[in-house]
């Protein structure tokens, strides 16, 4: 009997949920307004999503006055390298749905349940008494979810709400900017190393770190030819820091795998 095939990366439903976590802002599109900052997007038990808006701006109004049928609108997520690139968009999702007002009895309960898994500072806007936050306060609308696209380098996929809910964000999703930048900045031999696994073709040019996942690395190769990105899987999937650092190392052919101990420590 053969042996099932190692996954070598994430899911699309993953790399939503991922770039959920990493996301620091999303924009509201509803047809005929002007795009609204949404400082929290909180993917809910039920499928829908928590969107923070202002309290006195458009958008509330219009989720008011649509009662139960809610207001057609696009929430937009963008994730961005952490590196300055020439292009430094890696991912897009839009999230389709309707768009529902929060019961005001609803809303305490509410943001507990948001603030255990994101305890995002723009939640203490919410329906605040406080006079500095006067000009700033936000309120809690619920966008009904109808479809899910992603869209990258290698095309657009649409996922359904029920594989949204089953994925989990990677692991290293919350620190992976830190780490991709430290790697740029105090670990060059490393990136150096892992492009030698490049094909010959790809090596012309400035290789940067692009990405960074339980599944391997992604490399972004800048030439006069356009930008090209690969992915490096690991012989297995990560789960903690451990693990991804002696995946790295073998990614790289270290020689430091058999109780050795490597001069300078890799992120």
């Amino acid at each position: 009997m053969a042996a099932p095939a190692t996954t070598t990366a994430p899911t699309t439903a993953e790399r939503i949920r991922s770039t959920c976590a990493r996301a620091g802002g999303a924009m509201l599109a509803i047809e005929g307004v002007e795009p609204t900052t949404c400082a929290v997007h909180h993917l809910l038990g039920d499928g829908s999503f928590a969107i923070t808006v202002p309290v006195h701006g458009v958008v509330a109004e219009m989720a008011i006055s649509a009662g139960a049928a809610g207001v057609q609108a696009v929430l937009e997520m963008t994730d961005y390298a952490p590196l300055p690139l020439r292009e430094p968009v890696r991912s897009l999702v839009w999230i389709r749905g309707s768009v529902h007002a929060v019961p005001d009895g609803e809303v305490p309960a509410l943001l507990d349940l948001i603030a255990e898994e994101n305890p995002n500072p723009a939640l203490l806007q919410v329906n605040s008494t406080n006079p500095a936050d006067c000009d700033d306060r936000l309120t809690l609308v619920r966008l009904e979810v109808e479809s899910v696209v992603a869209a990258d380098s290698t095309g657009a996929e649409s996922i359904g709400v029920s594989a949204l809910l089953q994925a989990r964000p990677d692991p290293f999703a919350a620190m992976e900017s830190c780490w991709l930048r430290h790697m740029e900045v105090a670990h060059r031999d490393v990136i150096d190393r892992l492009a030698d696994r490049l094909p010959p073709s790809l090596r012309r040019g400035r290789v940067r770190p692009l990405g960074l996942d339980r599944y391997g690395v992604q490399l972004r190769v800048e030439n006069d030819e356009g930008d090209h990105d690969v992915r490096l899987a690991f012989p297995k999937p990560v789960d903690d820091v451990t693990g991804l650092s002696k995946a790295i190392r073998i990614l790289m052919g270290c020689p430091f795998l058999n109780g050795l101990r490597a001069r300078r420590p890799l992120p």
